[in-house]
């Protein structure tokens, strides 16, 4: 197993403050952040801060990525039949599954094989929740088509006993399925 970064050795609230660093200097100045960090007494040189300033940044872009794309989802898909939360989930299950495949593919020779597994276990796990949710959201889309049928059956029955014309009861019929004629 590889040894423990120094970076790893901060206390959590030090860590947040190197994270605030590296953004507000826009992920330059490692030897200046290095120096800060040797006045509060840490051991750190400028490459560890340059490793983890980069590795932050990119999961700061990941994460721009995502929000960025469910920003897309959001403004592209209406959410009348929960569209955003499949295509949402679906954009999770794509990045979990592209992790749990790199995991598979990565030949550290220091990674212990019982951290790679945990590993493995719980991207699965993740899968799995996220396999769940999604037919789950197909369930609940697949109820509320039944639910909107049912209605639109029952507001016919009572139309046409309230004696309003068959054109009135098929428009309302289009209006409550959401049938619109081109």
């Amino acid at each position: 197993m590889g040894r423990e970064s120094s970076i790893d050795q901060l206390k959590p609230e030090d860590r947040q403050m190197l994270d605030r660093w590296l953004m507000d200097k826009g992920f330059c100045g490692y030897e200046e952040i290095a120096n800060k960090l040797a006045e509060m007494g840490y051991l750190v040189s400028k490459s560890s801060v340059h490793r983890y300033g980069q590795k932050l940044e990119q999961k700061l872009a990941a994460v721009q990525a995502s929000t960025q794309a469910a920003i897309m989802i959001a403004d592209a898909a209406p959410d009348d039949s929960d569209m955003r939360s499949s295509a949402v989930l679906s954009l999770v299950q794509t990045e979990l599954f592209n992790a749990l495949i790199a995991l598979q593919e990565s030949e550290n020779p220091d990674a212990d094989p019982a951290d790679r597994i945990m590993l493995m276990a719980k991207a699965g796990k993740g899968i799995a929740e996220i396999a769940k949710a999604s037919v789950n959201q197909k369930k609940w889309e697949s109820e509320v088509k039944e639910r909107v049928q049912a209605a639109a059956k029952a507001v016919d029955k009572i139309a046409k006993k309230g004696g309003l014309s068959a054109e009135t009861a098929a428009e309302i019929r289009k209006q409550i399925l959401g049938i619109v004629d081109k």
